[in-house]
């Protein structure tokens, strides 16, 4: 999460874009994306000049060509108002929605991009703006978007348009780190919004897998980390020139999102990918005839969360996992259709974890409480032991204001604790219900109707409480009520003796 300092800076950028004209909260974004993202391709260039001077190699695909040095933002943002306006508007602009190779997925998610800051003052302070922003953040790594994106986005939310947010980063993370994605990974997102969930994962493979992808000489690894690896899936499109602007800043060149409605009968896919990362929508309901009946015949449900489980399923290959985020409804609602999807984790794939969040994980967007299903996709069952763990700190305030706590206090953090746990399961066997993990055996979960909740199971130990023998605690209450009359009687006399005085 971003300081008080960033926040107030963006603030400041957001009130120059509303005093200037530019009043729709999601055209602020949409304009204030544009320009990070027109801001980061200088940087990437800075980056590619960097390494061709180091290894003596032309830079393979530049973004700006001698001939466009002026269309880069360390170069325009130092020209007048009017210049600056004019270079941007009908160069800058027009050049960024052609990056990447012609008629790629990127620019054609580009190629409705409008520019509609209105006058040269509010361009200059915007971008003035932005660079003090990102000169004055603690560093500019690749983070750095997807931090600025989770504050702008909450706008949305504060302003009563869409409500849109994104998952916080550090639960993201925390998810991407329990699956380990390997460059082999095709990952997928149905739900993907700003890419939260794949720029981590592409940040998890660069960090973990760099010298394999990038410094071999394996071209069909370094296409795929670029072209096929990080796929997703939204229906606003908005999000997805957002999502793929995101991704190309974190060094996906071309991203795979696509506009889609993942539980429609447009969405044929099946079967495609290894590795499944999502917060699906929660508590929308759908009509039948709109949902894919493939879909219904695994779940006869309106439930978006339910449908999404589903769909989850049908997308992995045998062998493909999946960490999805859910409400806690999934884990013990009642209802056929919730059985009916618990029924199929456990019995025909393998239910690996569940992991229950606290309630104020997603405030203070909303305060419902979720979990977290671990499970990989046999077709055959494979279920065991389930490892449950009742997450109850994440490190920040469960509050609205969500202030972020001591990370090197574990009971201020339970996340590098469930990392750890998650990556040695053998030590897990031995631990008792009363503790914060623990392993459910699947005869257990089938004889408590499939319920997936961690109260379900868990142990409470009761502490014999010993009190005082009645007759002295009546000896004490009467020690007491005689000090009470006695206090009583000296506060009378010191009353009679103000009235006399």
């Amino acid at each position: 999460m971003i300081t008080g300092e960033v926040k107030n800076k963006v603030d400041k950028i957001w009130e120059h874009f509303w005093t200037g004209g530019v009043t729709n909260p999601l055209t602020v974004i949409e304009q204030f994306t544009y320009l990070l993202f027109i801001q980061g391709l200088d940087d990437i260039q800075k980056r590619m000049e960097k390494q061709s001077l180091i290894t003596g190699k032309p830079i393979e695909r530049p973004i700006y060509t001698k001939e466009q040095e002026n269309l880069r933002w360390s170069k325009f943002k130092e020209q007048d108002s009017e210049e600056m306006f004019r270079v941007v508007k009908d160069e800058v602009f027009p050049h960024m929605k052609k990056v990447g190779e012609d008629k790629s997925r990127f620019s054609k998610h580009l190629e409705n991009a409008v520019f509609v800051i209105p006058t040269p003052l509010l361009l200059q302070r915007v971008i003035t703006g932005i660079d003090n922003l990102l000169n004055d953040l603690p560093s500019q790594n690749r983070d750095t978007l997807g931090d600025l994106y989770e504050y702008l986005l909450s706008k949305l939310l504060t302003s009563g348009t869409n409500g849109q947010f994104r998952t916080p980063r550090h639960i993201i993370d925390m998810m991407v780190a329990l699956m380990k994605p390997s460059p082999k990974d095709t990952i997928v997102d149905p739900a993907s919004g700003t890419a939260g969930f794949l720029v981590s994962a592409a940040e998890y493979i660069y960090k973990h897998h760099h010298d394999e992808i990038f410094m071999s000489n394996d071209k069909k690894l370094r296409d795929h980390y670029n072209f096929t690896m990080f796929n997703g899936f939204d229906t606003d499109s908005t999000m997805l020139r957002i999502g793929a602007m995101n991704l190309m800043l974190h060094g996906i060149e071309d991203p795979n999102v696509s506009q889609l409605d993942s539980l429609s009968k447009t969405n044929i896919q099946e079967e495609s990918y290894t590795l499944c990362l999502a917060n699906p929508p929660f508590k929308g309901s759908l009509d039948y005839d709109e949902v894919n009946p493939n879909l219904l015949n695994k779940v006869k449900t309106k439930k978006t969360e339910l449908l999404f489980l589903a769909l989850m399923v049908r997308l992995l290959k045998t062998g493909g996992r999946c960490a999805v985020i859910v409400p806690d409804g999934v884990l013990s609602g009642a209802s056929k259709a919730h059985a009916d999807i618990r029924k199929d984790l456990v019995d025909n794939q393998k239910l690996e974890a569940v992991i229950s969040m606290p309630s104020g994980v997603f405030k203070p967007y909303a305060g419902v409480s979720t979990a977290i299903l671990i499970f990989t996709k046999t077709n055959n069952g494979g279920t065991g032991n389930v490892w449950f763990y009742n997450m109850q700190a994440d490190g920040y305030s469960l509050d609205d204001k969500r202030t972020q706590l001591d990370h090197d206090k574990h009971e201020e953090n339970n996340i590098p604790d469930i990392i750890k746990r998650f990556g040695n399961l053998e030590k897990e066997k031995n631990r008792k219900r009363t503790e914060q993990s623990f392993f459910v055996h699947i005869d257990e979960i089938r004889k408590n109707q499939y319920e997936l909740s961690f109260n379900r199971f868990t142990e409470t130990v009761y502490e014999e409480v010993k009190y005082e023998a009645p007759e002295k605690i009546i000896t004490e209450i009467k020690q007491i009520e005689t000090e009470i009359i006695q206090g009583m009687e000296e506060l009378e006399v010191m009353l009679k003796w103000n009235k006399l005085n």
